[in-house]
């Protein structure tokens, strides 16, 4: 039965096409208003709060007291993990992917949203993991500290030195100490783990190469926990990202050095990091995507307000009376909307039928969404003009984090190759389905005495 009609008469709702909202449970409906109320009242007026605290002097990797404020308050809310799927129990809100997927894109709003209610990447794919593949002992060594707000984690995988659209090229080594086989050593590079500055991370999850020999590919690489810090791990720089440092947490590039940890470590076993990789990227996928889109509908917000503002008067006329420009508006609008409805598909389709039957779903939202966002925010930034790509506007952080998510989790090339793959497997098919109308075309030739013609 659907819900209500007052139940969804709230802005939360505004933009969730009626399908999905007759599939949304009365514990979601009100979850969801409290997100909304939460990202309008305690993040969006709060973003220059956010801003004047990392640039205090020594306070650049370190959890604004802003965000550590909310978490608090959010933990005493029923706010907090609210990502975790129905696996987890008792700790989970016990959302769909479609309902947390209508939460996801209005924390997107605000980038930093997330983390207030600890359901930013990489720690929510790596408590999936983490609750998915680890032992009792290490769900309390690693997974609680993350889960109750304690600590962040990082997901390692990608590096300098190998192509990072085929994770089974990666090298960074994992060998058993010869001195002692209950350690392992690692030696190697990665990208792309948060920056060891970030004061409140507290360790890595590490993809290395174990088993080079392995005659199967699949089956050479190992997972496992690095605690920050451990010797023989050497952060070299900050990586920025189109110029942006993305404190507090950011990115690094890491240097291994015969980095010594106990073989306890190691999650689910040795050789089976494709499998644990594999189990945590379809959820986060959809979160990115649903997230993107409450930026970039902040984005198309701030270029409504910008098209009828009544100080910025091109030749006499509004920035949105310009025919240009309304057909613009109207182009993202649609473009907007036919997004919400791919992602939302995808979660859907999960909730159904399994991540793994989802796959082309996850992957077309995983494809489209970025591109489009990026390109949807570039016109928000040209409609305002100088401005909009300056600090003035956050458009430029917006754009740039549409971009860098065509690369996370993996590049939209990939994705599409995946993707073309699975389709040119049903030519057969297709073939035989096509074969059948020549036939059928040659028996209604010679009934109605019409001369037959081959077609393609």
């Amino acid at each position: 039965m659907s819900p209500p009609a007052r139940d969804l008469d709230h802005p939360a709702f505004a933009r969730i096409p009626p399908w999905a909202q007759e599939k949304l449970s009365s514990k979601a409906i009100e979850t969801i208003k409290k997100v909304h109320h939460w990202v309008e009242t305690e993040c969006v007026p709060a973003e220059p709060i956010y801003k004047a605290q990392l640039e205090k002097p020594g306070q650049r990797w370190k959890t604004p007291p802003l965000v550590k404020e909310l978490r608090e308050k959010a933990k005493k809310e029923g706010l907090f993990n609210l990502f975790l799927p129905k696996t987890f129990g008792e700790l989970s809100p016990g959302l769909t992917n479609l309902e947390y997927s209508c939460c996801c894109e209005i924390i997107g709003r605000v980038y930093w949203a997330a983390m207030t209610l600890n359901c930013h990447a990489p720690d929510t794919g790596n408590m999936e993991l983490m609750a998915k593949f680890c032992t009792e002992e290490q769900k309390q060594k690693w997974l609680m500290p993350v889960l109750n707000g304690e600590t962040f984690s990082a997901y390692s995988m990608t590096e300098p030195d190998a192509a990072s659209s085929d994770a089974t090229k990666i090298n960074c080594r994992i060998t058993r100490d010869p001195k002692d086989s209950n350690y392992l050593l690692i030696n190697g590079r990665k990208l792309y783990g948060n920056c060891a500055w970030e004061e409140d991370l507290g360790f890595y999850i590490l993809m290395a190469c174990s088993d080079p020999e392995n005659p199967n590919p699949w089956k050479r690489h190992t997972t496992v926990f690095v605690p920050k810090g451990t010797p023989g791990q050497k952060m070299v720089r900050n990586l920025t990202v189109m110029g942006y440092d993305w404190a507090p947490e950011g990115h690094g590039e890491f240097l291994y050095t015969n980095c010594r940890i106990p073989a306890a470590n190691i999650i689910l076993g040795e050789g089976r990091a494709f499998e644990i990789a594999q189990g945590r990227l379809g959820p986060g996928r959809i979160h990115h995507c649903m997230r993107l889109l409450g930026q970039t509908e902040r984005a198309y917000e701030m270029t409504l307000l910008r098209a009828t503002d009544p100080r910025k008067k091109p030749r006499g006329k509004l920035i949105g009376e310009f025919d240009s420009n309304i057909e613009r508006l109207a182009q993202m609008r649609l473009q907007l909307d036919s997004l919400r409805l791919i992602v939302l598909n995808a979660a859907d389709t999960m909730d159904l039928k399994g991540n793994k039957a989802g796959r082309y779903a996850i992957a077309q939202s995983k494809i489209l969404v970025p591109d489009m966002c990026a390109k949807i925010i570039d016109e928000c930034m040209q409609m305002h003009g100088g401005a909009g790509v300056t600090q003035l506007t956050s458009l430029p952080e917006m754009w740039t984090y549409a971009r860098f998510v065509r690369l996370a989790d993996g590049p939209d090339a990939a994705h599409r190759h995946q993707v073309g793959r699975d389709e040119l497997k049903t030519a057969p098919k297709l073939r035989e389905q096509h074969g059948a109308y020549q036939k059928r075309y040659k028996e209604l030739c010679e009934k109605w005495g019409i001369e037959w013609q081959s077609f393609l």
